[in-house]
């Protein structure tokens, strides 16, 4: 699996144009076989999303590599993860941030990732289960926020829990055709809840399919139509 893995890295990671070497190092470090279940862990390392039940997916290497470069982490940040799914994700972001809140809609899911970070020794990320799209006020403000699913539409609660020069790195659009999204808070926004169009700025990067993204403020939720 370790040969696996550093093929993985150098062909599909790196050989992309993904060149931040602490994401670099992270994609090597994390097992990803390890979270997959017994059926899949042959296949842990092929260039795809992976089944890993209730209608999600592991998400595809390059792209937890590219959302966390992204997320441009140093190693001091506290992250927000929604949509945890297995705790793949949760775990690479681990390895770059001091502190990840990891947030998994699905209860089985949920358990599971908590039990898989508890199994590789990883102390500094936990991952509940309830609505993510809310976001995790308790832990606020966040250097970053990643989701790991598609959205109709950016999360406005996401951005008030946004650290002044923080990052939201999120998949948004069509079902069936979204795009990464990163809005970044600007410096010196106004108050935490007093969200206004001039404190972020906005950039999208490439192309990308996600499962969707549940909850009030997401598919089928009624949130506001726009951030």
């Amino acid at each position: 699996m370790e040969s696996a893995r550093e093929r993985m890295v150098r062909e599909q990671i790196a050989g992309r144009g993904i060149t931040d070497a602490r994401v670099l190092r992270a994609m090597r470090k994390v097992p990803r076989e390890r979270f997959l279940d017994a059926a899949s862990q042959g296949r842990a390392y092929e260039d795809r999303p992976l089944p890993i039940g209730h209608g999600q997916t592991i998400s595809q290497p390059y792209i937890v590599a590219r959302m966390s470069a992204l997320a441009a982490l140093k190693g001091h940040e506290r992250v927000l993860e929604v949509g945890a799914g297995c705790g793949y994700q949760t775990a690479v972001l681990a390895d770059l941030a001091a502190e990840v809140w990891g947030i998994e809609i699905i209860p089985e899911l949920a358990a599971f990732a908590a039990r898989k970070l508890d199994e590789l020794g990883i102390r500094n990320a936990r991952v509940e289960c309830f609505d993510g799209t809310h976001g995790w006020r308790e832990h606020a403000p966040y250097d970053a926020i990643v989701v790991a699913a598609g959205a109709p539409r950016v999360p406005v609660l996401l951005l008030a829990q946004l650290a002044p020069g923080g990052r939201l790195v999120i998949p948004v659009g069509p079902r069936d055709n979204q795009r990464l999204v990163v809005v970044t808070r600007r410096p010196a926004p106004g108050p935490e809840n007093d969200i206004d169009e001039e404190d972020f700025e906005t950039s999208y990067d490439i192309p990308v399919r996600f499962v969707d993204l549940t909850g009030k403020y997401g598919w089928g939720g009624q949130g506001p139509p726009s951030a």
